[in-house]
């Protein structure tokens, strides 16, 4: 596939997806079907966009369970958070309506109050990204951080009923920098990993030829690498290169 082709393969799936989040979370095969048909990709070719699609937690036809993609301790840890949200007050659609406008006012006792109030919401949006590497605790964690800024910030709000989609909004965005961080970082680390092995390698290998451990310098007149970036590896390692001496 050449590269602007890969560059639209990629823009494609992220259209699918923004669709998908505006459907519930599902579309339909016809609408796959139709994004992808200036690719003209072949059966195996579409095969890896549902494979990718239900990855991501893309139902075709039907929104997928996120419960399937929970593990035993994400339901245990859900269970217990839904217990202790159970024990808060309830209120009438009234109540809320006045905690809001009070909230919107500058009230910090009606912003407490209103934060206690969207806490289950902060669950159910949380349930809707497991499965992308992230824990479902860390995601809870990142929305009710979101929601507890969100509730100061509605004063810029015109009316007290716009206040939901943009506390829901502050939280998914939350979560989902959350995640794209944590992939980011995931991505860094397997990149230091493999940069530190390489290094290990190289130095074992020179190290065996020659009977004797193998300073920065031979290591890096051997292999090209500089100086700097050798002892770089030995610092991100911890020092733990067995081969490799900085004398």
């Amino acid at each position: 596939m050449a590269q602007n082709r890969e560059v639209l393969f990629a823009q494609t799936l992220e259209k699918v997806r923004a669709l998908a989040k505006e459907q519930g979370g599902c579309v339909s095969k016809e609408q796959v079907t139709d994004a992808f048909a200036p690719l003209r990709l072949g059966g195996e070719q579409m095969q890896m966009v549902y494979d990718y699609l239900q990855k991501h937690k893309v139902g075709i036809g039907q929104p997928v369970d996120p419960d399937d993609y929970m593990t035993d301790e994400e339901r245990d840890y859900l269970q217990e958070y839904l217990d202790e949200i159970a024990a808060l007050a309830t209120y009438t659609d009234a109540q809320i309506e006045a905690y809001t406008i009070s909230a919107m006012a500058g009230d910090p006792d009606a912003q407490s109050r209103l934060t206690e109030i969207y806490l289950k919401n902060v669950a159910e949006i949380a349930r809707l990204y497991v499965g992308q590497g992230v824990l479902l605790e860390d995601l809870i964690g990142e929305g009710n951080v979101a929601l507890s800024y969100g509730v100061r910030m509605l004063g810029s709000l015109e009316s007290p009923f716009e206040a939901p989609g943009m506390l829901t909004r502050l939280m998914m965005d939350a979560m989902e920098k959350h995640i794209n961080e944590t992939v980011e970082n995931a991505k860094t680390d397997q990149k230091v990993v493999a940069r530190v092995n390489r290094v290990d390698e190289q130095a074992k290998a020179l190290a065996e030829e020659l009977g004797r451990k193998v300073t920065v310098a031979e290591l890096a007149g051997e292999t090209g690498m500089s100086e700097s970036r050798i002892r770089e590896a030995m610092r991100m390692s911890g020092f733990r290169m067995e081969d490799l001496t900085d004398g």
